[in-house]
């Protein structure tokens, strides 16, 4: 199983540090994407590892949803575009504003918006099953970034909350250790059986002169007196 473990860590390792590089103009979306698919399939190990198939189905489903929030997106641009785009002309008025653009536009952003914020919240899930399971506390702060990031996302702090949430991702699978068997740490020694030993009982001593028992360690008989012999 340690191999099995630390293929699963290498590759939602690499597949974090994909995702870090989506920033990178031109070739960022194509790391992303690669990234993404490396970091499911190592959930995907770890969650096999851990007898947690959640782990998975949240990560997977986050990412869907991330994908619907994006399209989502894509159709709220179109709407503005649509909306505040003359099609006759230079001028832009008020008039000339399309309202059915403008309301797919803003129907688009809050679609993305919601889509957006499940699918934080079911990574966030994912990420404290890991620090759960793995001890990495470095999970349980990303999971936490990312839910508020996700939140925040309609100011510039939440993407920079986002980030750095993926910087404590790309930690915790750094610093990650294969669990150690529980006899591992606990060896086996033999301790011997222990006898109980039972205490010698003096034999009995009688008197020769009048035959009264007598104790054992005893000079004088305590009935007719008579001197005892060693």
């Amino acid at each position: 199983m340690g191999s099995s473990f630390e293929y699963s860590k290498t590759l939602a390792l690499e597949g974090s540090i994909l995702l870090l590089l989506g920033v990178v103009p031109y070739v960022g979306w194509v790391l992303g994407i690669i990234g993404i698919i490396l970091l499911l399939r190592g959930i995907k190990e770890l969650g096999i590892y851990y007898q947690d198939n959640q782990m998975y189905q949240n990560s997977l489903t986050g990412v869907k949803y991330y994908i619907i929030a994006l399209v989502a997106l894509a159709v709220s641009g179109a709407g503005f575009v649509v909306a505040f785009v003359p099609t006759s002309g230079f001028t832009l008025t008020v008039s000339s504003i399309n309202i059915v653009g403008l309301a797919v536009g803003i129907a688009g952003l809050i679609v993305a918006f919601v889509f957006y914020v499940l699918a934080a919240m079911h990574l966030k899930k994912t990420f404290e099953s890991l620090a759960q399971k793995s001890g990495e506390h470095s999970f349980a702060t990303a999971a936490s970034l990312l839910w508020i990031g996700a939140i925040l996302t309609i100011i510039a702090i939440g993407v920079l909350l986002i980030f750095v949430a993926w910087i404590f991702i790309v930690i915790g699978f750094f610093t990650m250790r294969t669990p150690q068997p529980a006899y591992a740490s606990q060896p086996y020694a033999y301790t011997p059986p222990t006898t109980q030993s039972t205490p010698q009982q003096p034999s009995a001593k009688y008197c020769p002169n009048c035959g009264s028992p007598v104790a054992a360690d005893a000079t004088y008989c305590s009935h007719c007196g008579k001197q005892l012999s060693a």
